[in-house]
């Protein structure tokens, strides 16, 4: 993760995994920010052929390690992937054997932090992170 502001203890965190044929090249990319809007750091990072749920939960995972530490001890997560949002919130079931070692991983980092909220967002506000995604792709990052 690049740094660029100090720690901080609250971090609104913008993440996306972005798949080209799903399964296809993939990527992933998180914006973390204080609640202010500050930057404080950014993860991208190419993950060789994946479906998209895989790389949105890669994407959750890298940003969720990265507010760790960066010494976040509260994070609103915001992502337009429904499903992940709905399967870490509870409301659906982890069903495909790929993604529960994901989703595990997801919610005992998720489990880290003294709170914890993740919440869906539409695509059009989640463009940041979507760039960092595919940027991952682009160029193998």
């Amino acid at each position: 993760m690049k740094q660029s502001t100090p720690k901080a203890e609250s971090l609104v965190i913008h993440c996306d995994g972005a798949s080209r044929g799903n399964p296809g090249e993939a990527g992933a990319g998180a914006i973390l920010r204080t609640p202010e809007g500050g930057v404080v750091g950014h993860v991208s990072k190419y993950l060789g052929r994946k479906t998209n749920n895989e790389a949105e939960y890669t994407a959750l995972i890298l940003a969720l390690e990265a507010a760790g530490g960066a010494g976040a001890r509260q994070v609103l997560v915001r992502c337009d992937s429904e499903l992940m949002v709905r399967q870490m919130n509870g409301q659906y079931k982890v069903k495909h054997p790929g993604l529960k070692p994901l989703f595990e991983k997801a919610k005992a980092l998720a489990g880290g932090f003294s709170r914890f909220t993740i919440e869906h967002v539409r695509r059009e506000y989640n463009g940041d992170a979507d760039t960092l995604a595919n940027r991952a792709i682009d160029e193998r990052l």
